[in-house]
């Protein structure tokens, strides 16, 4: 049985990436940092649950020595902020940073000796459309969404002759708790700039990191999950 491990799994799209890996008979390992009543909900969904700050390099070499090794790591942990880059201060965008990418690269650290060990491994960064195109308000999540796509290239050449496989998966406009500061008619004027004509769901971005689970012969790319959203 094969051993997927979700950061930020236990509510909005990483929920719906775990429930896809353990609909499909996977091993399915989740990590929260704060939520106890979605933790809760998720290990009653039968997901593995491990409390654990992406942040502190302690907490991810723990939990991966916990779980023995993954064959699938998906980096989905992550934070937004909405400011004008003037009123960002140093601490949040450290913070920031500290979640959206020093995350990805500790667990990227920690699970990648045992996958180089068997030769195999899927790993897949959570971006955004933000970090393909940037979004006003939003450069400072742009840019750290923005270097995990890099990340994500730079190591699908680095890792790829160990039999290791990097994608992103950049989600759009997803209808989850992140998007709760925008109004109803912010929404709707959205879905206007959408040309398939609705906001994504937490399952659209599942579907596309288990293609990429399935497809032995795809590395490297970001793959766009926005409706048609960047191209508009």
């Amino acid at each position: 049985m094969k051993t997927v491990l979700v950061t930020g799994g236990v509510r909005g799209i990483g929920l719906s990436i775990a429930l896809a890996f353990l609909q499909k008979g996977y091993r399915t390992c989740v990590t929260y940092s704060k939520d106890e009543r979605s933790a809760e909900k998720a290990r009653a969904a039968g997901l593995e649950v491990y409390r654990a700050d992406v942040r502190k390099e302690a907490d991810v070499a723990a939990t991966l020595e916990k779980i023995g090794g993954v064959d699938v790591l998906v980096n989905n942990a992550g934070v937004a902020m909405f400011k004008q880059v003037q009123d960002v201060s140093v601490e949040e965008f450290d913070d920031l940073f500290a979640v959206n990418m020093r995350g990805a690269f500790l667990c990227v650290k920690y699970a990648v000796p045992k996958m180089i060990e068997r030769k195999s491994g899927l790993i897949v960064n959570i971006s955004s459309v933000w970090g393909e195109i940037g979004g006003s308000c939003e450069s400072v999540y742009s840019a750290s969404k923005g270097a995990l796509i890099a990340f994500t290239k730079a190591l699908a050449s680095e890792l790829g002759y160990s039999g290791i496989r990097v994608n992103t998966v950049s989600p759009g406009v997803i209808d989850t708790a992140m998007n709760a500061r925008l109004t109803a008619d912010d929404l709707a004027a959205l879905t206007e700039d959408i040309p398939v004509g609705r906001l994504g769901k937490g399952e659209d971005v599942a579907k596309a990191v288990v293609f990429l689970e399935e497809n032995e012969y795809v590395t490297g790319i970001d793959l766009p999950v926005n409706g048609g959203f960047s191209i508009v």
